[in-house]
C-alpha cells in the first residue's frame, strides 16, 4: 500500500531482497564495458568472468564469513578468485572482526618464505579503500619451540605482550599474507581466529536483517572492486610498456603491505614484439616477483603458464641483474613470462624488505622468426 514501509523480512518474503541483489549486480557490468576496456572476445570473456568469481569472493566476505562474533579464515584471493594485482606467490586469508572485541589468532609458523599480519578497516563495498589499523610481521614474532604463535588482536597493548595486533573501533577485518619462494618445498602456516570472552554466545540461524545486509553488501563489493581497480588500469594508459612506482600511499590506502615497494603499470603488445624489463642490480630484499596480469588487474593462470618470476624462480645475470622478457611466443629467454594470448594487460613488480629498492628499465624490442631479438 502507497506509504507502507516495508521490513527486511517483508523484502525477503516477496522475494524484494533478491531483486534489489539483482539489479545492483547488473549495474557492475558497467565497468566492464567502459570506453578504454579492451573489446576482444577474450579480454571482454575473461571481464565476465571476473564478475563472477569477485562475486564468490563477496558471498564468502559479507555472509559465510561475515558473522565477527564467530570469525573465521577464508581466500579473498586464490587461483579462480583474484583481485587487485594478487601475488601468485601469496596464499591469502581474511577474517572479519569487530573492532570493538578483542580476538586472538593462533597458529603454526611453517617455513614459508614471509608471513604478515594486518588489521584493515573499510572495504571496496562502501568507500573504495581498505585502510590499515595494526600490522605484525612474523620475523618480530615470539615462537615457542615448535613454532607456534598466539596473536592478539586488542584496542591497547597488553603488558608484557609481544605478539599484539593493533586494532580500533572501525577494523572490520585481519588479513593474512604468505609469500612463497617456491610452493613445492615450503609448509604454510596454519591459523586460526576467535573471539576473546564471547560470554557464552552460540551462533544463531539466518535471519532476514542477515541476508539482506549480506546480499546487499556482497553487490556492493562486486561493483566497488570492479570500479576500483578498472580506475587504476585505466591510470596506466599514458606509462603504457614502462613500469614506474606506483602511488604507494594509494597502494596503503587499498590494502597492500607495508614492507612491500609496489610497482603498476600496463602492457600492450603486437605479435612480432616483446617487452624486455630489466633490473642494473636486484636489490637485497626478503622477497621480490614480478607478474603479467590481464586488464582487470587478475594474475594470469599461474597454474598452467608461466605469467610471473620471483627470487627463487628468476636467473640472474653476471652482475646481479635481472632481465624478464614478456612475449607472445617463447624467445628462448631463460626468464620468458607469456601473454597467454592476451594483446593488452596490466602488470606488477614487488619489492618486500628492500633497503635500496632499484627502479626497472623497460623497452619494446621486434622478435624475428625464431624468437631472436632485433
Amino acid at each position: 500500500m502507497p506509504g507502507m514501509v516495508m521490513s527486511t523480512t517483508d523484502d525477503v518474503i516477496s522475494g524484494q531482497a533478491w531483486d534489489d541483489f539483482c539489479d545492483a549486480l547488473k549495474r557492475a557490468g558497467k565497468q566492464v564495458l567502459r570506453a578504454e576496456t579492451p573489446a576482444t572476445p577474450l579480454d571482454r570473456s575473461e571481464g565476465w568472468r571476473y564478475l563472477t568469481r569477485l562475486l564468490r569472493i563477496g558471498l564468502e566476505m559479507h555472509l559465510e564469513f561475515a558473522d565477527a562474533d564467530f570469525p573465521g579464515f577464508f581466500a579473498p584471493s586464490h587461483e579462480t578468485g583474484k583481485i587487485g594485482a594478487d601475488n601468485p606467490d601469496n596464499l591469502y586469508l581474511m577474517g572479519r572482526i569487530n573492532g570493538r572485541h578483542d580476538y586472538v589468532i593462533r597458529g603454526t609458523r611453517g617455513s614459508v618464505s614471509y608471513l604478515s599480519i594486518g588489521s584493515q578497516k573499510g572495504g571496496y563495498e562502501s568507500d573504495g579503500k581498505m585502510e590499515q589499523t595494526g600490522f605484525i610481521d612474523a620475523a618480530e614474532m615470539q615462537l615457542d619451540g615448535e613454532g607456534r604463535f598466539e596473536v592478539l588482536l586488542s584496542e591497547t597493548r597488553p603488558a608484557n605482550s609481544r605478539n599484539w595486533l593493533r586494532i580500533e573501533p572501525a577494523s572490520n577485518a585481519v588479513i593474512v599474507r604468505q609469500t612463497f619462494l617456491d610452493r613445492k618445498i615450503e609448509r604454510p602456516a596454519q591459523v586460526s581466529i576467535e573471539r576473546l570472552h564471547p560470554g557464552g554466545a552460540r551462533p544463531q540461524p539466518l535471519t532476514p536483517d542477515r541476508i539482506v545486509a549480506g546480499l546487499g553488501n556482497a553487490a556492493r563489493f562486486v561493483e566497488g572492486t570492479a570500479q576500483v581497480f578498472a580506475n587504476w588500469a585505466q591510470s596506466y594508459l599514458p606509462h603504457l610498456n614502462q613500469l614506474p612506482l606506483a602511488d604507494q600511499a594509494l597502494c596503503q590506502r587499498s590494502g597492500g603491505d607495508p614492507n612491500i615497494l609496489y610497482y603498476h603499470s600496463a602492457w600492450k603488445l603486437a605479435p612480432d614484439e616483446a617487452l624486455v624489463i630489466h633490473v642494473a642490480r636486484v636489490p637485497d630484499c626478503r622477497f621480490w616477483n614480478l607478474q603479467i596480469d590481464n586488464w582487470w588487474m587478475e594474475s594470469l593462470d599461474y597454474r598452467h603458464q608461466r605469467i610471473h618470476h620471483n627470487k627463487h624462480s628468476a636467473k640472474l645475470d653476471a652482475n646481479g641483474g635481472v632481465t624478464l622478457v614478456l612475449s607472445h611466443r617463447d624467445p628462448g629467454h631463460a626468464n620468458w613470462l607469456e601473454t597467454a594470448g592476451h594483446e593488452i594487460g596490466t602488470m606488477c613488480l614487488r619489492w618486500v624488505g628492500a633497503k635500496q629498492p632499484v627502479d626497472p628499465s623497460t623497452r619494446v624490442v621486434k622478435l624475428g622468426v625464431n624468437g631472436e631479438w632485433l
